[in-house]
């Protein structure tokens, strides 16, 4: 079968870049012939809240990327609509994680459609943001009427998705694993690597936990920063590595780590992370921390279950059905003082406690599953 990605992907950088990649490696794998159309302008740079848009790892080797759409150019939808429909693959799987694309995508593959034969199934990551902007509707609207099937990762999303779409075929599946960033190595020489080739704080012994990824409001890196500020905890000796970028003002949270007198608690890398240093930073601690204050379904959970990191989440979200609460993690409140008291047990059951949970619930956490699910979808679309 001939198939078609589009979404994000090198030299584009991030999570969805990187899972679009590796979908795509997933196809190959199972015989089938896949590329992917990514961005020439994925966003105005006014719209992005990082650094830069750009990886600075290599390509990946293997996999056929076209950087060709651009996201606020009519002409251009109009452009690789009409050259998709031309190249007729058998099926089109795209991504859909925010309304600002329904536009430039719904457009796109309206001229698809025009050719009559090629499915579209679109992977839903989120339907309604997590950060509401005026025309999120009306664009969600546009994108999801142009797909045949839709495949999502957490009942709130399928729930979100049924509000708009109640008759397309749709299916859930679990996140599959991000085991493109390397194999689990051991904590010694992980925490050495940060140590030594990235100038981090953080002693052999020191009991570390990490919160990973984008620092955005809704993932409530406050909550667990004021966690950290709570008695028993601060009295433990146990450090918080914070890495990733933050997508928003850094000199709100850098004020209340002063107010709250915990600056030697941390450990601060707050740059993009680089895909290839992503094992180091999993490896060297005792746990991953996600203090969420809503979601859909999060990147780091599958991230956490490839390295066998154990979670302490919020009940908010996927979390509760994706982390076994007192298996492959601890599940409570999005609130400070909840969130101390789960990281105190996460200690006193010992990080070891939860491995033997976390080797089996990953084996559920499969590439080919998802392959299998949209393929499935793909024979219940009627062309």
């Amino acid at each position: 079968m001939k198939m078609i990605i589009i979404g994000p992907a090198w030299p584009l950088r991030g999570g969805l870049a990187s899972f679009d990649q590796r979908l795509c490696r997933a196809f190959m794998e199972e015989g089938h012939a896949c590329s992917i159309y990514s961005f020439s302008l994925q966003y105005p740079g006014f719209l992005f809240p990082g650094t830069t848009q750009y990886s600075t790892d290599p390509q990946p080797s293997g996999i056929e990327i076209h950087s060709v759409i651009n996201s606020v150019n009519p002409f251009n939808w109009l452009h690789i609509g009409n050259r998709l429909k031309k190249e007729a693959p058998d099926l089109i799987v795209v991504r859909y994680w925010l309304p600002f694309m329904g536009p430039a995508l719904g457009t796109i593959l309206r001229r698809v459609g025009k050719n009559g034969k090629i499915k579209i199934i679109a992977i839903t990551d989120n339907v309604l943001p997590h950060e509401k902007r005026p025309g999120d509707i009306s664009f969600t609207k546009y994108f999801l009427r142009s797909c045949d099937a839709f495949v999502t990762m957490s009942d709130k999303v399928l729930f979100d998705l049924r509000k708009f779409e109640k008759i397309k075929p749709a299916k859930q599946v679990i996140h599959p694993l991000y085991d493109n960033f390397g194999e689990i190595i051991s904590k010694s020489s992980a925490r050495k690597f940060l140590r030594e080739k990235l100038q981090l704080n953080i002693g052999e012994d020191e009991k570390v936990i990490l919160f990973f990824g984008f620092i955005r409001k809704y993932k409530g890196l406050d909550i667990l920063l004021r966690a950290m500020a709570e008695p028993l905890i601060k009295n433990s000796g146990i450090r918080l590595l914070i890495a990733g970028e933050f997508y928003e003002d850094r000199n709100q949270y850098q004020k209340l780590i002063e107010e709250l007198k915990i600056e030697k608690q941390l450990i601060l890398k707050t740059d993009f992370i680089p895909d290839a240093d992503v094992q180091y930073y999993l490896c060297a601690v005792d746990a991953v921390i996600q203090p969420y204050r809503q979601a859909t379904q999060s990147g780091v959970t599958p991230l956490a279950y490839h390295f066998e990191r154990p979670m302490i989440v919020s009940n908010v979200g996927s979390f509760a059905e994706q982390v076994l609460h007192e298996q492959t993690g601890l599940v409570t409140k999005p609130e400070p003082s909840a969130f101390a008291n789960a990281i105190l047990r996460f200690y006193e059951l010992g990080e070891e406690y939860f491995i033997p949970h976390l080797r089996i619930e990953k084996k559920k956490y499969s590439w080919k599953n998802l392959v299998n699910t949209i393929l499935g979808l793909s024979h219940d679309i009627q062309k």
